[in-house]
């Protein structure tokens, strides 16, 4: 039976991230996630997480300056001391609540120098993380939602992952994300799963619950399970009404994996 993390940086954003754990474990997940967590104090959410019995499978770094529209620091050339401040930031949050992971956000920049940039604060990362036990995500995001982000493709993540040449650092397999930019996504899972650290979805083109649109994800899962997958799957989308309202696809999806 495939098993499912609510990402709480889009589902219960109407609540405290302590009582979305909550809210999540009462809807039946099995595990949590979640984007920018830094202003809930750690004890806070590690109270929830303690109370639930969830684990949390991951953060983010933070962008930057959203307003001037940055999305992360970490390929931006110039920036390596905010963008390692922000990984230890993330790396330190992480220890203190038990998370799995760290994403590391690139930011938007291209050439040489940025993947340079890139590398070398990965590197950085993977090293910082490594004592306490935590995987170094990367993450290509669509051209769309995310214009001019460093990473869009899974090749060229996976290109960074070689050069990094680090142990702990893996490719965050968002199917959303990747359909838009390339499709194929049966393909590329099969081929490239064991350097995926973890996996989200999410309609596509809408981003809402993932039980319409373009991709067939009982197809998906059904894959996911035959490889032997047995992470929980990250639910990273924008609710089409209130959370408790679409839930009713994960029901469905427990039940056609189960069969």
């Amino acid at each position: 039976m495939a098993r499912f993390s609510a990402n709480l940086g889009f589902l219960w954003q109407e609540l405290p991230l302590p009582d979305a754990i909550r809210a999540a474990k009462a809807a039946g997940f099995d595990a949590v996630e979640c984007h920018w967590p830094y202003e809930v104090p750690v004890e806070a959410v590690r109270s929830a997480l303690r109370e639930t019995g969830l684990k949390m499978l991951g953060i983010n770094t933070i962008r930057g300056d959203v307003a001037a529209g940055e999305n992360g620091l970490a390929a931006l050339p110039g920036r390596e001391n905010q963008a390692r401040d922000a990984i230890q930031q993330a790396v330190a949050y992480a220890t203190e609540i038990g998370a799995v992971n760290v994403h590391v956000m690139a930011g938007r920049a291209s050439g040489e120098a940025a993947r340079e940039t890139f590398i070398a604060n990965l590197q950085f990362a993977c090293e910082l993380a490594a004592e306490p036990g935590i995987m170094i995500l990367i993450e290509p995001l669509n051209h769309r939602d995310a214009p001019g982000y460093f990473l869009q493709t899974c090749e060229q993540a996976l290109e960074v992952i070689e050069a990094v040449g680090r142990p702990n650092i893996e490719l965050m397999f968002d199917c959303y994300h990747l359909q838009i930019m390339q499709g194929d996504l049966t393909f590329r899972l099969q081929t490239y799963l064991n350097s995926i650290g973890h996996i989200q979805i999410a309609s596509v083109p809408d981003r809402r619950e993932p039980d319409h649109g373009e991709i067939n994800y009982h197809h998906i899962l059904a894959q996911l399970n035959e490889l032997g997958y047995r992470q929980p799957i990250g639910a990273e989308y924008r609710p089409a009404t209130s959370t408790d309202a679409g839930l009713g696809w994960l029901k469905t999806f427990r039940e056609k994996t189960s069969l």
